[in-house]
């Protein structure tokens, strides 16, 4: 094999590769005595084709199974060679006549192009400042937890008199676009709470002063970004029965309430409250410290990106800006800027979290840091249970998929790399108030 280096062209490296026509009928000579004891053909005993009828027959066919294998192969020993770490899997330029290399006439001569990993030295950790921001969980949020606790914990009893904001109906519906009924767009004895917001916007309003044995038409509009296509942003008429109206009965915030929920006491459900909550405000200050450490590392770093990894990144930002486009979902300032404008902007996105992903990845190779395979097992079990049912099918077509595990460990390792920089980093911890901690920066 002969390997030449082109001129480089940034992290940009062309390799072009000989494979001499000799190699190659050394390599289709061991495939066809690797598979001549199965070849059956009429007129020979199993295991006694000639090797020359076998090349013959199927020479060509093996020839291309020889070729593809060779590119491979020989790509991969071409960049352990030069030894060099690729940012992405490499991408092949033929240059030999392949009816020729096929029939033996021709050397294999092939590029090979690959954009390289940046050469860079990572920021010191340790030099690292990062001002942690934390907070108590005050009582009176713990009391609001307790009250929405005891709302959705009520019983509902039929009353006398008219529907009214909190009540809860029992009703038949059904309900038309122009006149034809949808699909599941039925129901008998269905369950409504007036102002819990589980319907249509328009449908539980329509239902207040309604009494038992009444019938109604309730005219509602779905969303534009409703989930069903046939129904987005689609005029429809729902024939209602209301069967019953029930109001609901206040439940003490006592120990009986903790009992129902299986804890001992009040005090013992207080207590999960608080755990609970300050579980949230414990994940809050992570992201707010991790957004502060990203900044940092952001700040630190200047250098030449993989243009395919940060094309990639932005093309997946994209579809999502696109789709957001399309459903009305932008945000206003996105909303008014022109396509080119948002290009722009998210590309510079894309730039930073290659950036920090490569200076994530860099610090964790330096120092050391890797996953468990525990902790791959527990995440991709935790993926599987968000599909009941294919749990098996989901568990298999990750195993199989290289790039959906590498999608599964990435969050992973990333958490690890910040932890090791959380614990050698200059990290100041300030407690202030809850506003501030769930404050949404200007940025």
């Amino acid at each position: 094999m002969e390997l030449i280096e082109t001129q480089p062209d940034g992290l940009g490296r062309t390799y072009r590769v000989t494979v001499s026509k000799a190699d190659l009928q050394a390599a289709l000579a061991a495939k066809i005595e690797e598979v001549r004891p199965q070849v059956r053909i009429n007129g020979f005993r199993p295991g006694k084709v000639p090797v020359a009828h076998i090349r013959k027959v199927y020479g060509a066919s093996m020839m291309k199974d020889v070729v593809d294998a060779t590119l491979q192969k020989r790509a991969q020993d071409s960049l352990a060679e030069v030894n060099v770490r690729v940012a992405a899997e490499p991408r092949f330029d033929l240059e030999s006549d392949m009816n020729r290399v096929i029939a033996g006439e021709a050397d294999l001569a092939f590029i090979i192009k690959v954009e390289l990993m940046p050469e860079f030295e990572p920021i010191d950790v340790s030099t690292v400042a990062i001002r942690k921001i934390t907070a108590e969980v005050p009582h009176d949020q713990i009391d609001e937890a307790l009250e929405n606790i005891a709302k959705s914990s009520r019983s509902f009893s039929e009353k006398d008199g008219a529907a009214e904001t909190g009540d809860q109906l029992v009703i038949d519906f059904l309900g038309k676009i122009d006149g034809e009924a949808f699909d599941g767009g039925a129901a008998e004895d269905a369950t409504v709470e007036i102002g819990a917001n589980r319907f249509i916007p328009g449908f539980e309003e329509q239902l207040v002063g309604a009494k038992p044995g009444e019938e109604r038409v309730l005219n509602v509009t779905f969303p534009a970004e409703y989930p069903v296509p046939s129904l987005a942003g689609k005029d429809a008429a729902f024939d209602v029965k209301v069967k019953a109206v029930k109001g609901p009965q206040d439940q003490p915030i006592d120990d009986t309430l903790a009992k129902n929920l299986g804890l001992e006491d009040l005090n013992a459900l207080r207590k999960a409250v608080k755990e609970r909550l300050n579980q949230d405000y414990i994940a809050q200050a992570r992201i707010r410290a991790k957004r502060i450490l990203f900044d940092r590392l952001d700040e630190a770093h200047s250098f030449a990106l993989p243009s395919g990894m940060v094309q990639a990144e932005f093309d997946q930002i994209w579809r999502q800006i696109t789709a957001d486009q399309d459903a009305g979902r932008l945000d206003a300032d996105d909303a008014a800027k022109t396509d080119e404008a948002l290009r722009a902007d998210y590309m510079k996105i894309a730039e930073r979290r290659v950036r920090l992903g490569l200076v994530l990845a860099e610090i964790g190779r330096r120092n050391n840091v890797e996953l468990r395979q525990e902790e791959v097992n527990e995440a991709l079990l935790q993926e599987v249970r968000r599909y009941p049912g294919r749990e098996q099918q989901v568990y298999d077509m990750y195993v199989k998929t290289p790039q959906l595990m590498a999608q599964l460990r990435a969050p992973i390792y990333e958490e690890k790399v910040v932890d090791f920089i959380f614990e050698l980093a200059k990290v100041e911890t300030v407690v202030v108030s809850r506003e501030e901690l769930f404050a949404e920066d200007e940025d």
